[in-house]
């Protein structure tokens, strides 16, 4: 479980997160919804220690990680993964190499170790035979699977995506939300997915967050996220015309 308590943050005078407090439940796909500028991406680098919020608190299962020490916090990092929204492969490594490189900079096994978990994690993605081929030489779909066997490698407790579908056609983008939802489930990751993708939310999400200038402005599932909330929310959730059908507006 990821916690937040009253996380403020400002860059000069802009005030950009004012008093977000969440719980992220393991074994579930927590999704952080918002429009752009509305804090979410600042929120989730506070999270992670990328950023440090000027006052509140970030508890990993019950862990003060705002508090903690440099090497403390380290060791915390080592069981977080990362799913980046460009995929953040390394051009020059191939597919298995890409895999392999957190395990070979954090784990400390032997070289044949780290290369058969990798294998196993490329297995569990479905890569089965890409392990030779370079990020160019596979589909914006293949590099998402490569970046989340990466951030599975070290099996992590906690997971966090950023935009997993951006720049994904629709069905490859459902795969990816299947992928996410199995391996939350079969490793009871505790997952944070930040998403503009309201098809990924009605398809993936366990929970959702809605961050409006600053503020957690709501929070459900999806079954209450239809039923309707604050007019800030149904402006950004019905935008589209999908979605409008959806809920039968259309």
């Amino acid at each position: 479980m990821i916690e937040l308590h009253d996380i403020q943050k400002s860059f000069g005078e802009h005030h950009v997160l004012k008093g977000v407090s969440a719980r992220f439940e393991p074994g579930k796909v927590n999704f952080v919804i918002g429009r752009s500028g509305s804090g979410k991406s600042v929120m989730t680098k506070c999270t992670v220690g990328l950023i440090e919020p000027d006052t509140g608190s970030v508890h990993f299962d019950g862990r003060n990680f705002t508090a903690m020490s440099g090497k403390e916090r380290k060791a915390v990092r080592q069981e977080i993964g990362m799913l980046f929204q460009g995929s953040a492969l390394f051009d020059s490594m191939t597919v298995l190499e890409n895999v392999m490189f957190p395990l070979r900079m954090f784990s400390g096994d032997a070289l044949g170790q780290i290369e058969q978990r990798a294998r196993e994690c490329l297995h569990r993605v479905e890569l089965d035979g890409a392990e030779q081929r370079y990020p160019a030489e596979v589909s914006g779909g293949m590099q998402k699977r490569v970046g989340i066997a990466r951030a599975i490698a070290m099996n992590p407790k906690y997971l966090f995506c950023d935009e997993p579908n951006s720049g994904l056609d629709p069905q490859t983008a459902i795969v990816i939300d299947n992928l996410i939802q199995d391996i939350t489930a079969e490793f009871g990751m505790t997952t944070v997915v930040v998403s503009h993708d309201m098809n990924s939310v009605m398809q993936a999400s366990d929970s959702i967050h809605f961050v409006h200038e600053g503020r957690i402005l709501w929070h459900g599932t999806r079954d209450t996220l239809l039923a309707g909330g604050p007019q800030e929310l149904e402006d950004f959730v019905f935008a589209s015309e999908l979605m409008k059908r959806v809920r039968g507006r259309g």
